[in-house]
């Protein structure tokens, strides 16, 4: 959709966008929307709302159901249905239309004007009768009270054809050479017809007689108008009993009472193109007149203009919805314009939601903005040194300024001043030095006992809020700011030990991260002292110094660990050989140790031995005892091997000494 305002009259111009071609597949033309933006974005109102390629004339049926229109090529005839918002027909014809009139209040009853004199009826099934009539016509209308049409064409006649009787009565003589147009006032059923030579001729179809002539091209030369030819009436249009417009090929309109032979008002569209049509807007009492490259619409009392509208393509006929602010176009390209102005009237029953989809619109307005234009007032010209391009191709008057290009207005810029850039990059410099200033820690929140502790809750907290995404979570308290940790930042006896054993296993990861933040509190405390000196930073510092700084820590820290690790080595064997200095320095003394009835001593040797002769194979263990003589292994009768043991014993002596040292000998 795209919005136009003049005059702060909101134009929505529902049929902007790309347009798919017929022979495309429906898989086709879902991928690609798919795949495009702009077919994907575009409101298709009414779906095939469009002629293979030109569009010449659209209507609106009376109960505003059914939207009928005329194109190229081949000719043919289209009609959609606003309730189903899609094509319900298309009929192919013979030739060209000229025009057309729907006499029933559907698309049941159609008239056809055909560029090749032929003039085609069709009904609710389809074609019903074709006649000629004897000149090529250019327009007519039906009476409906004498249920008469009237053809105008290349001719001074104007043929009427009865519907009831089926046959041609006899022709109004008229005194021009060629009749343009013509309109027969819905009030009292007076006929009117322009002719080539700027006039209109009136005429009572009861009594068949001309009752008025009205000299337009004389009323439609102005002081500000230039005229190279004869104007020839292009348009006609009656609204109520009194009022009358004409369109003249030189671009005016003229407003007439019927009373009066004089126009009431004259309207020029300036650009000397012949007026197409003309609508009338009750409403509010505006006038549509539209030539092939504008639409204007203005007051019909004052003449003041209410707003224009200007498609990129040529117009070939305008319709106006009747009781609605929509407007219809034939263009000379195959899509059919549709636009809807809110400040005429509201939206058709069967597309309501343009007013909500308007609306919301409304409520979010985007600015307009031009990239290659810059806009600039007089005084800013003054300044420029530009006075002398007003009026030239290079200035655009625009309210109270002029448009110019902003390759002109950059270049004018930097030789009126050469050292803006300069400036301009040391204002950016500066606002950089500010936003850094501001996200410096004050020293005065850091407290007196754990200020690494605190130094780092503080940088989590700034690295929460600079992070880019964000997830509604309950806020937290702060440990610096709960009373429950107060204690913990108060208290010395809380102070973290960094010479503790703990401290020093988690050291070869926080060690270069603890080194930071000292050198960030010597930095604060540097600070402290210089409170009232300020510090700038350097301007030419290089892009890549953040990232050599990154490197250089990454070594740094590899080193760290090497370190740390031969600092735990070395003093695991300082505590090895202060252990064996203290065995080495102690004096063992004699300890006792009581055994009980019927237990055997055995020495702590003999555990060690036997404990190794556990742990050899069974073969090896009766060999080390056959040597000892403990086994004898013999051969029996039988053919079995016998095996003898000899258990050891243990005999204890306890000799007691007059000294008082009592003495155990051992015997086995």
């Amino acid at each position: 959709m795209q919005v136009s305002s003049l005059n702060e009259v909101k134009i929505y111009s529902l049929s902007c966008g790309k347009s798919l071609p017929e022979w495309l597949s429906d898989r086709k033309k879902r991928a690609l929307q798919k795949k495009d933006v702009d077919v994907r974005r575009r409101i298709e109102l009414i779906q095939d709302f469009e002629m293979p390629t030109v569009c010449t004339t659209i209507k609106v049926s009376k109960d505003g159901q059914y939207i009928l229109a005329t194109g190229t090529y081949k000719p043919r005839v289209r009609c959609y249905d606003t309730y189903q918002l899609s094509l319900k027909f298309e009929r192919c014809l013979d030739s060209e239309v000229v025009t057309f009139e729907i006499l029933s209040d559907d698309y049941s009853k159609i008239v056809f004007l055909h560029n090749d004199r032929y003039i085609e009826f069709h009904s609710q099934s389809g074609f019903y009768y074709k006649t000629r009539i004897p000149k090529f016509g250019r327009d007519f209308s039906y009476h409906y009270p004498s249920c008469d049409l009237y053809f105008v064409g290349a001719s001074s006649e104007v043929y009427r054809l009865n519907l009831e009787q089926g046959r041609y009565l006899n022709p109004l003589q008229t005194d021009a050479a060629e009749n343009n147009v013509c309109d027969i006032n819905s009030e009292h059923g007076l006929f009117a017809t322009g002719t080539i030579e700027g006039r209109v001729e009136c005429w009572d179809p009861r009594t068949r007689n001309r009752v008025g002539l009205l000299d337009c091209a004389l009323n439609s030369v102005t002081a500000d108008s230039e005229i190279n030819n004869l104007p020839t009436i292009s348009a006609l249009k009656f609204n109520g009993a009194l009022t009358m417009a004409v369109g003249t090929s030189t671009g005016q309109v003229l407003l007439y009472d019927l009373r009066s032979d004089k126009p009431l008002l004259v309207k020029d569209h300036q650009y000397g193109l012949p007026i197409k049509s003309i609508h009338f807007q009750d409403s509010l009492d505006l006038i549509l007149s539209a030539d092939s490259r504008i639409i204007k619409m203005w007051n019909k009392n004052s003449g003041k203009i209410f707003t224009s509208l200007e498609p990129e393509h040529d117009l070939n006929d305008v319709c106006l919805y009747p009781n609605s602010g929509m407007l219809l176009t034939a263009n000379e390209t195959p899509k059919m314009g549709i636009y809807y102005i809110p400040v005429l009237g509201p939206a058709p029953r069967w597309c309501s939601f343009l007013d909500n989809l308007t609306e919301e619109l409304e409520e979010n307005p985007e600015s307009t903005v031009y990239d290659d234009y810059k806009f600039v007032t007089k005084k800013d010209l003054e300044n420029l040194g530009l006075t002398h391009l007003i009026g030239s191709p290079f200035l655009r008057a625009y309210m109270h300024g002029f448009f110019m290009d902003i390759r002109l207005y950059h270049k004018v810029k930097l030789m009126v001043n050469p050292f803006a850039y300069e400036e301009y990059r040391k204002d950016k410099i500066r606002q950089k030095i500010e936003e850094t200033r501001a996200q410096r820690v004050q020293l005065k929140k850091l407290p007196k006992v754990n200020k690494e502790l605190a130094l780092k809750l503080i940088e989590e907290e700034e690295e929460k809020q600079k992070s880019t995404w964000k997830k509604k979570v309950k806020s937290l308290p702060s440990i610096l700011t709960d009373d429950r940790f107060k204690v913990m930042f108060e208290n010395p006896d809380f102070q973290v030990d960094e010479e503790s054993e703990e401290f020093r296993l988690l050291n070869p990861l926080v060690s270069k991260i603890s080194e930071k933040r000292k050198k960030k509190l010597r930095l604060l405390e540097q600070q402290e002292l210089h409170e009232k000196e300020e510090e700038e930073e350097p301007e030419g510092k290089p892009s890549d110094a953040e990232s050599s700084e990154s490197s250089d820590d990454e070594k740094a820290w590899v080193e760290e660990v090497r370190k740390q690790r031969r600092l735990l080595q070395q003093e695991e064997k300082v505590k090895r050989q202060e252990r064996l200095k203290e065995d080495q320095q102690t004096v063992l003394k004699p300890q006792f140790y009581e055994i009980k009835a019927g237990e055997e001593f055995r020495s702590f040797k003999d555990s060690a031995t036997k404990q190794k002769l556990m742990n050899k194979t069974l073969e090896d263990r009766l060999k080390i005892e056959a040597k000892n003589g403990t086994l004898s292994v013999s051969d029996t009768t039988v053919g079995s091997k016998q095996l003898t043991f000899t258990l050891k014993r243990l005999c204890l002596f306890w000799t007691f000494h007059t000294n008082g040292i009592i003495q155990c000998e051992v015997f086995l």
